[in-house]
């Protein structure tokens, strides 16, 4: 894998010029951190409130999220074909991909298929980049006008019940950007990525249907499945590394805490009871800044 890495030099933002202000890099872990998902399905969520919230209602948005989400990867992001080649992010096959207009491309007549050969991964590579190219079009592009109603409604729904969690994350992820209400576009040179234990085309269609695709671009999602999470957090410092360049993770597991502790970088446990110490709503930019603000000053210290 670690070929691969050069490939990863094309993202959206650049550390060549080094300004006076930092680059503030935010890894964020998908389930359970930015969504809920798992928790509605088996109710935990549910369970968490003491009999407050209805653990069938739970359970229901669950399986209509996984309806939504399995839908949209079968339908427009080629999932039947491409199931079982997964890859760590979206780019990792360019070296494969001879950058053909796929205005015109027949995907149901290319037979894609095994053996895993060279042929096959650019049959890939033109797949992710189409499965990119929709991704920034946004799901109003994908979806017609009765399922991106039924995903908005999902969406309110889902919200509602769990307190505005999705609304008040994203909210958060503008911030991270420098967005507002007043300014809708980022005006920082800060970054969010995802890092997620899921499949990567799984993954991005969650954040199309979750309205992550505003605020996270799909290169900036990566899939640990196989190669865990420390590899990613290893390949996205690589990525923007700087001498003015901030890195800080943000999850609910043990795997990505162990990993920001090897990274020496600052970690967030978030967690989704009510009286926990972070989760959502509730987690905010000052907090997030004075636990980076601890590591990197005691480093700048030591230094």
């Amino acid at each position: 894998m670690d070929e691969a890495v050069p490939a990863l030099a094309t993202g959206q933002a650049s550390t060549d010029a080094v300004t006076e202000q930092p680059v503030n890099v935010y890894i964020w872990d998908m389930d359970e951190t930015l969504i809920l998902l798992k928790s509605l399905l088996d109710g935990s969520y549910a369970g968490a409130f003491d009999g407050l919230k209805d653990r069938e209602k739970s359970t229901e948005i669950g399986k209509r999220w996984e309806n939504l989400i399995l839908e949209l990867c079968d339908e427009h992001f080629f999932y039947e074909e491409i199931e079982n080649y997964n890859e760590p992010y979206l780019n990792a096959l360019n070296e494969y991909d001879d950058g053909r207009d796929l205005t015109s491309y027949d995907f149901e007549a290319d037979c894609f298929s095994s053996p895993y050969d060279d042929a096959n991964k650019k049959k890939l590579a033109y797949r992710h980049r189409a499965i990119g190219e929709k991704y920034a079009k946004g799901l109003e592009k994908i979806l017609d006008q009765h399922m991106v109603k039924v995903c908005n409604d999902q969406y309110s729904l889902t919200d509602k019940y769990t307190d505005g969690w999705l609304s008040s994350a994203h909210k958060l992820l503008e911030e991270a950007l420098g967005k507002s209400s007043s300014a809708p576009t980022a005006n920082s040179s800060s970054i969010n990525c995802i890092v997620t234990s899921g499949s990567l085309i799984p993954s991005l269609a969650k954040c199309l249907l979750y309205r992550l695709d505003d605020v996270v671009s799909s290169e900036n999602v990566y899939s640990s499945w196989e190669v865990g999470k420390l590899q990613c957090f290893k390949w996205i410092k690589e990525r923007f590394d700087g001498p003015n360049v901030r890195f800080c993770a943000i999850g609910d597991g043990h795997e990505e805490c162990s990993a920001a502790q090897i990274m020496k970088w600052p970690f967030i446990k978030i967690e989704f009871r009510p009286e926990a110490h972070h989760r959502f709503p509730g987690l905010d930019m000052p907090t997030v800044q004075a636990y980076m603000d601890v590591i990197y000053e005691s480093s700048s210290k030591d230094g």
